[in-house]
């Protein structure tokens, strides 16, 4: 039997967490509740299969709390959902950057939240699944170790954000290939999560700046996309 998947239901409106959670709960899922970022900090210890997170909150923020859980060797891996109403598109890329799987603003109706939810789920389980398969990659000056989220820049470990490490190993994966932002936005947040393109430039950005002097690695292919390969001197 297929164990029951838990999601943690971080919100300081009591109304929006009881909606949520009987909702969840006639789908199948075990629920878990928090009313603020610290409450949401130790249930997290439960190791849900999702956190679906409100940024707006007493004690500590939602993107506080994010931050402190991909900081966290064991909580990193956990997929995180934001379900707020703070619905500008600088609030959204914020999230995103810090490493959150989808961005939804409210209000959203119960069965488009579950589908999105399914697709974070679906996504996160492939990925894992992958991971315990995938062998180390060496391009360079870079080693990345999927199976530990690991990245290692001149032999030299270096902390990479989920968002950014999964681009990156994409990349790396791909080498000497164009690869256009829509396949990018594509395999790293899926087919139904609207992410505009900045986005990717952003992460782009941040990984140039992790890997320092190899950050020529990454071309930028103007309209198009981006391609990572050693360029031969000469």
């Amino acid at each position: 039997m297929t164990p029951q998947k838990s999601i943690l239901v971080v919100d300081d409106e009591q109304d929006i967490v009881d909606l949520v959670k009987y909702n969840l709960q006639r789908e199948g899922y075990t629920v878990l509740t928090a009313r603020n970022g610290k409450e949401a900090l130790q249930q997290a210890g439960k190791n849900p299969s999702l956190i679906l997170l409100d940024v707006m909150m007493p004690e500590m923020n939602g993107l506080d709390l994010l931050k402190k859980l991909k900081n966290d060797a064991d909580l990193r891996d956990i997929p995180v959902v934001f379900l707020t109403a703070k619905g500008s598109e600088v609030d959204e890329i914020l999230g995103l950057e810090l490493g959150a799987d989808d961005y939804i603003v409210k209000p959203i109706s119960i069965p488009k939240l579950i589908a999105r939810i399914k697709t974070v789920l679906r996504k996160s389980e492939s990925q894992s699944g992958s991971a315990d398969q995938q062998k180390e990659f060496v391009f360079g000056a870079i080693e990345i170790i999927p199976s530990h989220h690991i990245v290692r820049i001149d032999k030299k470990e270096v902390f990479f954000p989920k968002k950014e490490f999964e681009i990156l190993t994409f990349l790396v994966k791909h080498r000497d290939q164009v690869i256009t932002r829509e396949r990018l936005l594509n395999a790293i947040w899926g087919q139904n999560v609207y992410v505009v393109d900045r986005t990717i430039d952003v992460h782009i950005r941040k990984i140039r700046e992790k890997l320092g002097p190899h950050a020529e690695y990454i071309e930028t292919i103007k309209g198009i996309g981006y391609r990572i390969r050693i360029r031969e001197e000469g």
